[in-house]
Formats: structure tokens, C-alpha cells, sequence
């Protein structure tokens, strides 16, 4: 009896055991299936960061192209030859013999036609009216890359709730840039301009450039997970986080100013330097009533003070290059080494391109090379703010 009794209970006890075993097991198969499901939203999560940021690439190569193609369009007087704004209609050229002559007696009728192209012919106008054409196409295609983008990539769940509403902002925002694009372009329609309105080209320009930076800003913020956005965020260097955010701001300023130059032509005037005329200040400053307009059409004041803001920006770019020298992280240098670089060429291809008073080739060089300073101080500035660790051996 006892000798069954003290099998019974250790048969008991290992019964015990191996339920106890078995729960042990059990919490290590859900551990293995949780790190399981982890893995999987892991790789989820990588590959629609992968989609959107090859989506954002090919917005940002766009709006570089609409800006080097812009420039063009106005380098060869072309932005003038379509008279009308028609979103959807527009996008059709003239398809016969007729409309193209309508087209062409519409341009007749603009002050630049009258003052400076009353020789042209049919065949001539047609050359400029693609240059604005296209220009408007590509306007129009990068609005579609856009729409197409967000409504698939929202469709299958590949955007990040958080930042839906940043990524839907472009496209209102492309839309604003094709908007103030035709405001610029009807204000050489007066009749009375021989150009478009000088202003009108700061404020087109500057919201290309500023809707660059966005995208490209949100381009840098999906290179990296939110993990590591929080965890860099921690270590930011707000030093040279507030100064490469100064430097942005002064680059951009420069990039309005320079519009202003590109908007009267004052390039192609004053062409000696570092002298303007044989002297500091070029001669008959204020000479245009009411005073003001002189900051926007005056082409010796206007150059004057891109040159000046140049310098300028030319000196803070050092200081914050060599403020950069001290960064712990080898990625934050050499964004720096390279906004510097770009500096450097961007200040002598000012001086080649005035000295040989801008012609279309040098003129297009520069404003490219602006657009790539440009979004070498946002790529420095985020590494400021987000830096990226390296190792050891990669920091010497």
C-alpha cells in the first residue's frame, strides 16, 4: 500500500514537472513567435520607408529639372509666349496651322513683342513658345508624380499615419507653385512690361526653391526610423543645429536676391569686379521714384546688394564650416566640408559669370549650383540635428 501510494505521488511530482516543463515551453515558442511578428513589422515598415523615399527622389529630381528648365525658359525670353492659364486645356499645343497663328497673334499683342521681337517669325516663336510649353508640362508632371504617389502608397498603408499629412502637403504646394507661376507670367501681359515682373519672379523661384526643401527635408526624415530619429535627437548638436539653420536661411535669401538680378537682367550690366563702374557703389543710385522700386528694378542697386549679401554669406559659411570641424560624427564634417566646397564654386562662378557679362551657359551653371548648396545645407543641417553615429575607426 505505502509503496504504491509513493508511486502514485512520484508519479504525481512528474506529472507536475512536465506541466511545468510544458508551460516553460510554451513561453518560449510565444517568445519566439512575438520576435517573429516583430521581424515581420520590422521588414514591413523598411520596405515602405524604401517606397516612399524613391518616391520622394523622383520629386526632388523633378523640381530640380523644373528649376534648371525654368531658367532656360526665361534665359530665352520664353515665358512670355503662352498668353493664357489653363490647367487641364493647356496641356494641348496648338494642332494646326490656324491655332498656331492664333497663338502667335496673341504674343503680338504683349509689350516684348513690340519692343524687342517685332521681326519674328512664325517659325522663331514656335522654338521660344516650347521652351514655356514644356516648362509648363513638366509643371503638370511632377503634380501627377505627386498624385499618383500619395493615392497609391495611402491605398495599400505604406504612409506613416504620422506623417500623412506632411507628405499630402506637397501637392497643395505644387499647386500654389503653378499659381504663382501664371501671376508672374501675367504681369509682362500688361501690355506695358517688356518682362515679367521682377518680384513675381523672386516669389516664383523662392517657392520652388522652398518647396525643394521640403521635400527633400521629409526625404531626409524617412532615410532613418522613428527609433532612430528619437535616439540621434538626443545627441543633436544644437550649436550647429541654430547656426546651419541661420546659414539655410541666408542661402535662401541669397537665392531671392539673385532672382531679383535674373528678373531686371542686371547681370549683364556693371561688369567689372570687384569695382562696379570704377567704384564701390554703382553711380545714380535711387534714381527711379518712388524710392522703393529701386530695391527691385534699379539694376546697379540690385546687383550691389546680391554682391554684398554674397560676400556675406560667403564669410558665415566659413565660420560655420569651421564650427563644423569640432562635430563629434565624421558624417556631420563632410556634409559641412562639402556646403563649403559648394561655396567656394558658387562665389566664382558669380564673379565668371558677371565678368563675362551672364551669358545663358554660365548663368544656368549658377543657379544649378545654387540649387545643389542649397540642399547641401538642409543635408547638413539634419545631420546636425539627427546625427548619425559612426565607429571608431570612421571618425578619424
Amino acid at each position: 500500500m505505502h509503496t504504491t501510494a509513493g508511486l502514485d505521488q512520484i508519479a504525481t511530482k512528474g506529472n507536475i514537472m512536465s506541466d511545468k516543463r510544458s508551460i516553460f515551453e510554451d513561453v518560449g515558442n510565444d517568445v519566439k513567435t512575438t520576435a517573429a511578428a516583430l521581424g515581420a513589422i520590422t521588414r514591413d515598415n523598411d520596405a515602405s520607408r524604401f517606397l516612399v523615399r524613391w518616391w520622394l527622389w523622383a520629386l526632388v529630381t523633378l523640381v530640380v529639372g523644373m528649376i534648371v528648365v525654368g531658367g532656360l525658359t526665361r534665359l530665352t525670353d520664353s515665358g512670355l509666349s503662352i498668353t493664357e492659364w489653363d490647367p487641364v486645356m493647356g496641356a494641348v499645343p496648338p494642332m494646326s496651322l490656324a491655332a498656331w497663328e492664333a497663338s502667335f497673334a496673341a504674343y503680338k499683342t504683349t509689350a516684348e513683342f513690340a519692343s524687342q521681337n517685332t521681326a519674328m517669325n512664325l517659325a522663331e516663336f514656335k522654338t521660344i513658345f516650347w521652351w514655356e510649353w514644356g516648362h509648363r508640362q513638366l509643371g503638370r508632371f511632377i503634380g501627377l508624380v505627386w498624385l499618383v504617389g500619395f493615392v497609391t502608397l495611402f491605398t495599400f498603408g505604406k504612409l506613416p499615419k504620422a506623417r500623412r499629412l506632411s507628405l499630402f502637403a506637397i501637392g497643395p504646394f505644387i499647386g500654389l507653385q503653378g499659381f504663382i507661376g501664371w501671376l508672374m507670367v501675367n504681369s509682362g501681359l500688361d501690355g506695358v512690361r517688356v518682362d515679367v515682373a521682377s518680384y513675381w519672379l523672386m516669389a516664383h523661384l523662392g517657392a520652388a526653391f522652398a518647396l525643394l526643401g521640403y521635400i527633400f527635408w521629409s526625404l531626409q526624415l524617412f532615410d532613418r526610423s522613428e527609433a532612430e530619429l528619437i535616439q540621434a535627437r538626443r545627441v543633436r548638436e544644437r550649436k550647429l543645429f541654430g547656426m546651419s539653420t541661420g546659414l539655410m536661411h541666408f542661402v535662401a535669401l541669397q537665392v531671392l536676391l539673385g532672382a531679383l538680378v535674373a528678373g531686371i537682367d542686371a547681370g549683364r550690366n556693371y561688369t567689372d569686379w570687384p569695382l562696379m563702374a570704377g567704384g564701390f557703389l554703382p553711380p545714380d543710385l535711387f534714381s527711379l521714384t518712388p524710392w522703393w522700386r529701386n530695391f527691385f528694378e534699379d539694376d546697379g542697386l540690385v546687383q550691389f546688394i546680391h554682391r554684398t549679401s554674397a560676400y556675406l554669406l560667403f564669410v558665415f559659411g566659413i565660420v560655420v564650416g569651421l564650427r563644423a570641424k569640432y562635430s563629434a560624427h565624421k558624417l556631420t564634417r563632410s556634409a559641412f566640408n562639402k556646403v563649403v566646397l559648394l561655396l567656394v564654386i558658387q562665389m566664382v562662378l558669380g564673379i565668371i559669370t558677371v565678368l563675362n557679362s551672364s551669358p545663358w551657359y554660365l548663368a544656368i551653371l549658377h543657379q544649378f549650383t545654387a540649387v545643389l548648396l542649397w540642399l547641401s545645407v538642409i543635408r547638413g543641417r539634419f545631420l546636425a540635428g539627427y546625427p548619425i553615429a559612426t565607429s571608431l575607426r570612421l571618425k578619424s
